[in-house]
């Protein structure tokens, strides 16, 4: 897996797993703001909502001192009036600073100057009572200004608890919108993190496992291709040496047969063409048997282009008739250790396959370049041998069974020279593979370990 992919991956992981924290975050923060606001509510209705009903279960304890005060009109029921009052009214001032917003100070404003009227009141009424015979005071004074300071309390008392209300309420709204944007976050922030999380294991699926699984069918495919190869080997050879010794008898008779036979004669020429023909047999049968017994390879340390450049200055006379260049690129140096006659070999077999693709008026390029790829399951640097031809390219139903034995599309080919050249290129611990394109040409290359020395 390449750095490309590795790098995707790990960044689309990090956004999913930072996405996860930011709603983890926000879980978080919503139910610190809703303790924080149940100890608000709690606060208010410690202070502004109990401030409110005490001062009016209180004025109505006051209240009811002055009633009792009205009935007795003794001296003892007056100072418990007076008590009373002048602890609300120490009260009053005491709560001020506790309450949270102006309109409730406003309102206990109005309730300190309305309760200074009202014991203004009860002080008139009070001197009245002092001064006058219980029938020279009329109802009226009980029910007149006291008794209309005394709802003018009440009607305050009543206004500073619903101002407590409409704060709480305004907190309550305040907090409801604040969790529904912390909700459509959350569902946002889900909803993306559903997108990413989809994202994530598509890439991870497409980047990762699909080529697992392709390689993984590829190689039960390889390893189905080397047991029939392996089987196919075996009954090649066999049949090689059973079909060799009588090809040699044949040869030797027919070459005592030949030299009876005078020159030009049609006998003469009917003995050559079976001699061509047994010739092409023998070469057959030693295909076979290179295929079914490939030597091992004895391995030297070399410089990578030095076998381009010998297979250049071997094949360039030839494709010169056909007007066919053979280029060698320019590379670094670079060196891989092989058997130089297999590698010859199959550097050979490549480019007469690019030039039977060219025909007429072409190009083949030779270069030898740097990468890592996978090999004997594991990455590592590695040199690559190309042979890039400007030919016809591979068909699809030709390149589905290029590398099959015995499998050609030319007149006397034989159809190993693939096989035996990737059995080869196997053996030296590497691979070979190819691109190509139908009218645009085919690329081989050489896979092999680099030696760094």
């Amino acid at each position: 897996m390449n750095f490309g992919i590795k790098f995707r991956v790990a960044a689309l992981g990090l956004v999913v797993g930072l996405m996860g924290a930011l709603i983890v975050l926000i879980m978080l923060l919503s139910n610190r703001q809703a303790t924080e606001l149940r100890a608000h509510l709690s606060q208010l209705d410690s202070e502004s909502f109990g401030i409110a009903e005490y001062f009016k279960d209180t004025l109505r304890e006051v209240s009811d001192k002055m009633l009792h005060y009205r009935t007795a009109r003794d001296a003892a029921s007056w100072k418990e009036f007076l008590d009373a009052s002048h602890e609300l009214d120490f009260w009053i001032d005491a709560q001020k600073p506790k309450l949270n917003t102006q309109r409730e100070k406003d309102i206990l404003q109005q309730i300190d100057t309305a309760y200074d009227d009202y014991l203004r009141n009860a002080q008139d009424l009070h001197a009245k009572t002092q001064s006058s015979d219980l029938q020279n005071v009329s109802p009226s004074n009980f029910t007149g200004p006291l008794a209309q300071s005394r709802r003018r309390l009440f009607d305050l008392g009543r206004d500073l608890a619903q101002a407590h209300f409409d704060l709480r309420n305004q907190l309550l709204a305040h907090a409801n919108q604040t969790l529904a944007r912390l909700r459509l976050s959350v569902l946002g922030l889900l909803t993306l993190l559903f997108i990413f999380g989809i994202a994530l294991a598509v890439m991870v699926y497409r980047d990762m496992i699909m080529p697992l699984r392709v390689k993984l069918v590829e190689s039960q495919a390889l390893a189905e291709r080397h047991e029939k190869l392996a089987s196919l080997g075996l009954l090649a050879a066999g049949v090689a040496h059973e079909i060799r010794n009588p090809l040699t008898a044949i040869k030797a008779a027919l070459f005592i047969q030949k030299k009876k036979l005078h020159s030009g004669s049609p006998e003469r020429d009917n003995v050559e063409v079976v001699e061509r023909e047994i010739l092409r047999l023998e070469r057959i049968v030693n295909d076979f048997l290179h295929f079914a017994r490939p030597a091992e390879p004895e391995l030297t340390t070399i410089a990578a282009d030095l076998l381009l450049l010998e297979s250049k200055h071997f094949f360039a006379p030839q494709l010169k008739k056909n007007n066919i260049q053979l280029n060698l690129e320019p590379s670094e140096p670079m060196r891989i250790r092989v058997d130089v006659a297999q590698l010859k070999q199959v550097l050979i077999n490549l480019i007469q396959n690019a030039a039977d693709s060219i025909g007429q008026d072409g190009k083949i390029t030779l270069r030898a370049r740097l990468d890592r790829k996978r090999l004997a399951n594991r990455e590592m640097p590695v040199v690559v041998l190309e042979v890039n031809d400007t030919g016809k390219g591979i068909p699809p139903e030709v390149e589905k069974r290029l590398f099959d034995p015995f499998f050609t599309t030319k007149e006397n080919g034989t159809g190993l020279g693939l096989p035996i050249a990737a059995r080869i290129v196997q053996k030296h611990g590497g691979e070979l593979q190819y691109q190509t394109q139908v009218n645009h040409g085919t690329t081989f290359g050489i896979i092999l370990p680099r030696v760094i020395e």
